[in-house]
């Protein structure tokens, strides 16, 4: 289906780019001139413009931060995690990045599937096993996860960024199913 001014970005109303604040517009403006087009995740978001820095804040320091956890590692957290919580949108948006990040484009299917049988190092394994128990069970984290990573080579920090990563997108899951948020049709073919 191809989107059209007919088919929602979200249930919730979208500001006009021209409406929007600046710093907002600008940032906006240089993700499409990037990549050819806007993320209705940046439309829904400008919505409430406070929690769109806010997000987007959070959403950068967790993502581009550097560290053990390459690009890829963390966007296969992000598509294994958006899977067992139904997401569409975030399944489908961070399953292009990952592809494009891994040069691999069957890496982000396979994840989504199940990561368990995807075509990923045991090292990747161990952190997706890690991000799916924060993803859906952190009240059972205990030092034995934190032993386990280690003996893949994870440190303290690596740690704090599978979970936070794990946690975050949580929230984004839950607001991308609330507002119904579509998926851009250009993430279904990139990388590929």
């Amino acid at each position: 289906m191809t989107e059209t001014a007919d088919t929602p970005v979200s249930r919730f109303a979208v500001p006009r780019l021209a409406d929007m604040p600046e710093d907002i517009r600008t940032r906006i403006e240089a993700v499409q001139e990037k990549s050819g087009f806007i993320p209705n995740v940046f439309l829904t978001l400008a919505h409430r413009p406070d929690e769109f820095r806010a997000f987007f804040a959070y959403h950068d320091a967790l993502m581009d931060r550097p560290g053990n956890l390459t690009k890829a590692e963390r966007e296969m957290i992000v598509v294994a995690t958006s899977t067992v919580n139904q997401c569409q949108y975030c399944v489908i948006a961070h399953g292009a990045i990952l592809r494009i990040r891994a040069k691999n484009p069957l890496v982000a299917d396979q994840v989504a599937i199940n990561y368990r049988k995807a075509d990923i190092t045991p090292r990747q394994k161990a952190m997706l096993d890690f991000a799916m128990k924060v993803s859906a069970r952190a009240q059972e984290v205990e030092d034995d996860d934190f032993a386990t990573l280690r003996g893949h080579g994870f440190d303290e920090d690596d740690i704090w960024d599978i979970a936070a990563i794990a946690a975050f997108f949580g929230m984004s899951n839950r607001l991308a199913n609330v507002s119904s948020m579509r998926p851009n049709d250009e993430f279904y073919t990139m990388g590929r």
